[in-house]
């Protein structure tokens, strides 16, 4: 018998795409780089990027737009207010997503900041399946507390278990327990957890995190960056989804929280962008109140159109 946690074999490994267009880049020698290393002292964030043959150091935002994406450029309304572009995104998000409500933001980074400021009162708890640098500076920056409940395997790292970022539900229970509902501000659940190395939620386990919240009054909000990687996890590995296409699982991932908050620059494949999606009417009004002093009008949120319509394609 088959194991539901292996990809069904491949028949061919090449890809479902063509290259078009090729960047040159400066070879560099051992001396040189070692050179630019010390000149950044040897902080690789430092480094200029010139000096870097291969650069390993994130997938945000370094990935290649599709042709579509390339040619939606040319449509960018850069009008103030009601970019056309702006409701091609939201129509995008909407229809993959299933939030109503889309504010976008200039990164993934300002979303958590309009969220954990709308959210948090200072004393606030936020618990989430392991943290991330931007996420848990914001709730603190707001007066909160992150605690973390995903399950110990995930800091395991001989461990198989094939959703590590899934949510430990007795962690989650004491902790309400301990501190009491009304002093949880939100449960932050983030899929593919980055500082576990990308490991995924299982659509279960998604499902019974919400369900508990919900019984004791508290919203969940998804750290939906690399959603889409994660539903192609659970439709490798998870009992009873084989045969659902991504986008099917996406949108049922999706139906349990109360919004999300996205970087575009991994899954939607942009160089700059994100949005907070919302289910709550009255918490997206306060939102689009809010992004207008730090992100900028609701229909642009600090970004061209030309990079609300790459977003947009990206996602559809």
């Amino acid at each position: 018998m088959n194991d539901p946690r292996q990809p069904p074999r491949r028949r061919s490994w090449a890809e479902p795409y063509k290259v078009k267009m090729v960047e040159p880049l400066r070879m560099t020698t051992r001396a040189e780089r070692a050179t630019a290393l010390a000149r950044a002292g040897f902080n690789t964030f430092l480094l200029d990027s010139d000096d870097v043959y291969i650069d390993l150091l994130t997938d945000s935002g370094t990935g290649a737009m599709s042709d579509r994406q390339w040619a939606g450029l040319m449509l960018g309304d850069e009008a103030y207010a009601g970019s056309r572009n702006f409701h091609h995104l939201e129509a995008a998000v909407r229809e993959h997503y299933g939030f109503p409500h889309v504010i976008p933001t200039h990164q993934g980074r300002g979303a958590e900041h309009l969220l954990s400021q709308l959210c948090i009162e200072p004393g606030d708890v936020v618990p989430g399946n392991m943290y991330f640098t931007t996420t848990k500076f914001h709730q603190e920056l707001a007066g909160g507390r992150f605690v973390d409940v995903i399950i110990d395997e995930a800091h395991d790292p001989e461990s198989e278990h094939p959703f590590k970022g899934n949510v430990d539900l007795a962690k989650l229970r004491a902790l309400i327990d301990k501190v009491g509902a009304a002093r949880v501000a939100y449960l932050s659940l983030e899929t593919n957890v980055n500082m576990a190395g990308g490991q995924p939620c299982s659509l279960k386990n998604v499902r019974d995190t919400c369900a508990l919240c919900h019984e004791h009054g508290i919203k969940v909000f998804l750290d939906a960056t690399r959603a889409l990687e994660n539903c192609y996890f659970i439709k490798m590995r998870e009992d009873g989804q084989r045969s659902r296409s991504v986008k099917e699982i996406l949108r049922e991932l999706c139906s349990y929280a109360d919004g999300c908050t996205v970087s575009g620059k991994k899954d939607c494949l942009v160089n700059i962008g994100g949005f907070l999606a919302l289910n709550d009417d009255e918490l997206a009004d306060r939102a689009r109140n809010l992004c207008v002093v730090y992100e900028g009008l609701h229909t642009y949120g600090g970004l061209a159109g030309r990079d609300l319509e790459a977003m947009a394609i990206g996602i559809a």
